[in-house]
């Protein structure tokens, strides 16, 4: 079985999808969604945590090869970036949201060196704001940011068009519709549910309004 759907099993097995359409989810972009996935419960689990972390490590060795730093973007990806850094025994970062109001105001912690070529390891992608403007304040440090990783992706099409006009290349362990299709293999959603969720997935901004 390929990445794409062994990740995906991986987050049905472990509670990590939510499904709710009577009583939506809102994102912090104000989006009403069906769907929730919740990444971060990979960390509960150490065998599938081992194994996410070593599909992410081949994913950057296969892409970015020439990575020399590995930046986990907060709070998601920091933990699993971690784990990716000490596989390829590389400097790790991670970039917080906004830059801190006390102390040194650092959003990159940690020590990367100008001109060094960064990787960057998330564990969602929805509308892709909030990776990008982490790759934003990183190139802010002088560093070469070579592309991203990350577990998973809602695959919108403004997230894609976003990455394409920031010319950031980006990799995904699996996606909306693998999940979705793994989600009816093994009877977490039922058919008759499908159709609401590809019409969300196509007008996410304007589904629940």
């Amino acid at each position: 079985m390929e990445v794409e759907k062994i990740v995906a099993r991986y987050l049905l097995e472990i509670g990590a999808v939510k499904l709710n359409p009577e009583n939506p989810f809102t994102w912090a972009s104000g989006w009403k969604s069906p769907i929730y996935c919740d990444n971060r419960r990979i960390l509960s689990y150490p065998e599938m945590r081992t194994k996410i972390a070593e599909f992410l490590t081949q994913s950057v060795q296969e892409n970015f090869g020439s990575a020399e730093t590995v930046a986990g973007v907060a709070t998601g990806a920091i933990a699993l970036g971690t784990l990716v850094a000490d596989k390829m025994q590389k400097p790790f970062v991670y970039v917080r949201p906004k830059p801190k109001d006390h102390g040194m105001g650092a959003q990159v912690e940690g020590v990367v060196a100008e001109g060094s070529r960064v990787v960057v390891v998330e564990d969602l992608i929805s509308t892709g704001k909030s990776s990008l403007s982490a790759v934003d304040a990183l190139s802010k440090q002088g560093v070469q940011v070579t592309g991203m990783v990350a577990i998973f992706s809602y695959n919108f099409d403004h997230a894609r068009k976003s990455f394409e006009d920031a010319n950031v290349e980006l990799h995904t362990l699996t996606n909306y519709d693998t999940l979705i299709e793994e989600a009816v293999a093994c009877n977490y959603i039922k058919e008759s549910e499908l159709e609401l969720l590809r019409q969300w997935r196509y007008a996410p901004d304007k589904w629940g309004r």
